[in-house]
């Protein structure tokens, strides 16, 4: 979800690269997937994505307590996607010399993350709401 979403802002000039696309950049600058072959960088950079999105959606539903109605779930879904946003972007992304922290960017296109992790933790939340039938 996330990574479609951020391919449409990609195509309209609106963002460059993804987190898991930078993540592997920079450890090619590292010379760790150095000698790696292209198919096998991008695998990574598809592994990564999966496992950050299975993740985030994983430790929402881990949080949840009660499943809520549809408004509720999207909002706290949402809440979820900002806070998965401002823990790699604000920082372990940062720290690990993947990009620069986004209060010490220029460009406004830093905040476009931020939305686009709105719309994937609403699609969590919603994905939740789905398939958690026996809360109420």
């Amino acid at each position: 979800m996330l990574t479609g979403f951020r391919k449409v802002l990609a195509a309209f000039d609106m963002v460059g690269t993804t987190a898991p696309e930078q993540v592997v950049e920079r450890l090619e600058e590292l010379g760790v997937v150095e000698e790696w072959p292209p198919e096998a960088r991008r695998v990574l950079t598809v592994l990564a994505h999966l496992a950050y999105g299975i993740g985030t959606g994983m430790a929402l539903g881990l949080l949840r307590r009660r499943r809520g109605g549809v408004t509720e779930e999207t909002a706290v879904g949402s809440a979820l996607g900002v806070l998965a946003w401002g823990a790699g972007w604000a920082s372990w992304l940062p720290l690990t010399g993947v990009h620069r922290p986004p209060w010490k960017q220029q460009d406004p296109k830093v905040l476009l993350p931020i939305v686009d992790h709105v719309v994937f933790g609403a699609a969590w939340g919603l994905l939740y709401r789905v398939t958690r039938p026996d809360q109420v």
